[in-house]
């Protein structure tokens, strides 16, 4: 098994490589298109290093938008130990992850808001899994063919949909190619070992290749890749309120595999492109915990995804650019375990899970327009949404109850509309709105009380709600001396209820819960107001944002104290009690949310072939109910820093990163979530070559030391915190080769 992924990669590979064997690398030119934006009106680009410094660790600093952009480059990929979106992300600012499968599920938190309020995106098609319906979900994007990931909030999320309103993830790869690769052909290959996974099988390894390639007006991309790890080691007992289970020095039921495949190509053309992708995510992962341990829980995932997009400048016209997205997704998952704990050989499907997707978004950009006190830009766009969604289980059909929720559908059809006005070079406001109309049917199930016998209830009542969403931005950017920007933005947002927040009604075995919708709720509104100053050139780049949002009718989960089995559910305190699942209630409060992230580089000076620097972060946010209580499960505040040394060739850093003790706990959180110290160290080196003989263009290669203190380090944002344990001290040892 443990050179199963690795012989998957060189299959697919190899398969490729025959396939365009027609392709006369030498013979082929560089082929210079026009450049291509699909983030309109302002494209996000990395910001340019300090004069006269390498680019490598720069910190990539993005001052030409209306509100903060998290920018994790394809050379910082590279280096994170993370192996999910969620991992890779959660030490930025403002930015956490949900960990409740550290390595395999484990999604952004953007700002204390998670789920339904953060879309996650693969080249700007939302990535169509369960990850938003469940913690225990992986989101179905592998860091392994990602090659940028962007973190956007503010008004630009109103391209994406009303769920973005916490913010949007997005990752970037080449698999609908937008150019020539310069000699006709480039391979990219990635290989790392992880010591904290390294398990008696010779486990923790991962692996990918990229191949581009094309010649005259087609392109065309594969990528293959997989990655496979052991139960990985922690410092200390996991079970912080269960000392009767044998402990082994590891995390129980952590282990992992996955492996993917992907194949797209594009026709170019002068002023454009379109381009046709197809890909497939596999993934089996254990689910930690106590629940999980007793019953070898696990998910089967499995993803089908075909994806279009495509982009057209007229050479003279009043449009700018004409763009399109297109998505189908089939995506189904099994919740494995066993029925009884004591019987290895109840092993069955607990709960399985399958999401139909099909979306797509058009926009029309208007080439600038002179309103003598201002350049107008004008985007408008329109969007398609369409869901089919059920939690079935197979354990127990004969059940009043049989899944977490019966089949549902959801459609939404939008339109938006952006406004860039440009007064000056230095000086642009922008005023954005969106309108939605979506529609989410299923079957409710009315609850006599939090506390109920399953055998009482009618099997439920179809219904249809309908809503329509607003929402509506305006932020102005200026640049100030000294290289400084400033911008400000407000909003106003509403988000419908999802599906699962309507019609969930019955047990959810891998998170350990029994959830209750509520399928009266009504629509969430947020109003916002953040305000942020720049600066990305210079020996001295920073970010700082400051942000207030108050939500009317917050949408929420929150455990009540009452515990469930799949047909009962008893008070808290009960003397039969308690049951082996915790009951979750979905409730509406106002809530306000507030906070603010700083982060900053100094090169201080030149050494030897490089700068010498410091660097330093810090992010809070706090977030309670209109009655002074706490929101649950909301990160601490954090603060961290560390000093580096990078040139052309070498990057090294050593850094400490402090959580504080999260003490605002929400209603029936245990206790509050002590706080951690992380300690992290990397040196990388990265060599380029012209003309190698072996085709060799460049090879980085580095050692990570993560977590180096072997600090017990418990997530607040995580319903399994008081279970779950990062992984202990550990190396990473990586390695990338670009032909």
């Amino acid at each position: 098994m443990s050179h199963f992924f690795g012989r998957r990669i060189l299959l697919s590979s190899s398969a490729l490589l025959s396939s365009l064997a027609w392709i006369d690398a030498a013979q082929s030119q560089a082929v210079q298109l026009p450049q291509i934006t699909v983030n309109a009106p302002s494209p996000i680009q990395r910001a340019p290093a300090a004069p006269d410094a390498p680019l490598a660790g720069t910190l990539p600093i993005v001052t030409d938008q209306f509100a903060t952009v998290t920018v994790v480059p394809t050379e910082e990929l590279q280096r994170s130990p993370g192996t999910t979106l969620g991992d890779i992300l959660s030490a930025k600012p403002g930015i956490t992850s949900s960990s409740f499968a550290p390595g395999a599920a484990s999604r952004p938190i953007v700002r204390g808001l998670d789920m339904h309020r953060v879309r996650v995106q693969e080249n700007g098609i939302g990535s169509n899994g369960a990850s938003d319906l469940g913690e225990d979900h992986g989101i179905p994007v592998d860091p392994l063919s990602v090659r940028r990931v962007e973190v956007i909030r503010g008004p630009a999320t109103l391209r994406y949909g009303s769920q973005a309103i916490g913010g949007v993830v997005n990752a970037d790869n080449n698999r609908i190619p937008t150019a020539l690769p310069l000699r006709g052909i480039s391979t990219e290959l990635n290989g790392a070992w992880t010591s904290v996974d390294n398990g008696p099988e010779g486990l923790g390894l991962e692996g990918s290749v990229l191949l581009d390639a094309g010649k005259g007006n087609f392109a065309f991309h594969t990528d293959a890749y997989g990655r496979t790890a052991s139960d990985y080691r922690v410092p200390s007992y996991p079970y912080l309120f269960d000392r009767t289970k044998a402990f082994s020095g590891r995390q129980p039921n952590s282990s992992l595999h996955s492996d993917g495949q992907a194949i797209g190509g594009s026709y170019l053309f002068t002023g454009g492109f379109i381009g046709l992708a197809v890909s497939q995510f596999n993934s089996v992962y254990h689910v930690p915990g106590i629940d999980g341990a007793d019953h070898n829980t696990r998910i089967d995932l499995k993803q089908t995804k075909v994806t279009s997009k495509g982009e057209f400048r007229p050479s003279a016209s009043a449009i700018d650019a004409i763009r399109f997205w297109l998505g189908h997704t089939d995506y189904k998952h099994n919740e494995i375990g066993l029925a009884d704990a004591a019987n290895p050989s109840t092993d069955r499907v607990r709960q399985a899970f399958s999401n139909k997707e099909q979306e797509a978004r058009a926009e029309i950009q208007f080439a600038p327009a002179n309103l003598r006190f201002a350049a107008l830009t004008t985007t408008l766009g329109v969007q398609f949404w369409h869901q089919k969604l059920a939690a079935s289980s197979p354990d127990d059909p004969g059940s009043i109850l049989n899944g977490l929720f019966d089949p549902n559908q959801t459609t939404t059809v939008a339109g938006y509309m952006f406004n860039e006005f440009k007064f000056s070079n230095t000086f642009k406001a922008q005023a954005a709105g969106r309108i939605e109309s979506a529609k989410v049917s299923g079957m409710a199930v009315d609850f006599p009380s939090n506390v109920f016998d399953v055998s009482g209830l009618s099997p439920g009542t179809a219904r249809e709600r309908s809503f329509a969403p607003k929402s509506a931005s305006f932020g102005v950017i200026k640049n100030l001396p000294w290289e400084l920007v400033a911008s400000v933005t407000a909003q106003y947002v509403e988000r419908s209820p999802r599906a699962p927040e309507l019609f969930s009604r019955g047990p959810h075995d891998a998170t350990g819960t029994f959830d209750i919708g509520n399928p009266n709720l009504k629509t969430e509104a947020a109003k916002s107001v953040e305000a942020g100053l720049r600066r990305a050139k210079g020996p001295f780049r920073f970010e700082a944002t400051i942000y207030y949002t108050r939500f009317d009718d917050f949408i929420f989960r929150q455990l009540n104290g009452n515990t469930c089995n799949a047909t009962s559910c008893i008070a808290a305190g009960d003397p039969a009690g308690p049951l082996e699942l915790n009951q979750a209630i979905y409730f509406q409060r106002d809530a306000t949310f507030r906070g603010g992230e700083f982060q900053f580089q100094w090169d201080t000076k030149r050494v030897g072939s490089g700068f010498l620097g410091f660097d330093g972060q810090y992010d809070i946010v706090r977030a309670t109910f209109t009655d002074g209580s706490n929101v649950p499960r909301i990160p601490p505040q954090r603060l961290g820093g560390g000093v580096y040394w990078r040139s052309d060739e070498w990057f090294a850093r050593i850094g400490l990163l402090h959580a504080f003790a999260q003490n605002n706990t929400g209603a029936f959180e245990l206790a509050p979530t002590p706080g951690y110290n992380l300690l992290k160290a990397e040196v990388s080196r990265t060599m380029k070559f012209r003309n190698d003989p072996t085709g060799v263009s460049q090879v980085t290669v580095g050692v990570v030391g993560n977590n180096l203190l072997n600090a017990d380090i418990r997530n607040a944002t995580s319903y399994t915190k008081y279970e779950v344990l990062a992984p202990g001290a550990n190396v990473r040892v990586f390695a990338n080769v670009r032909f």
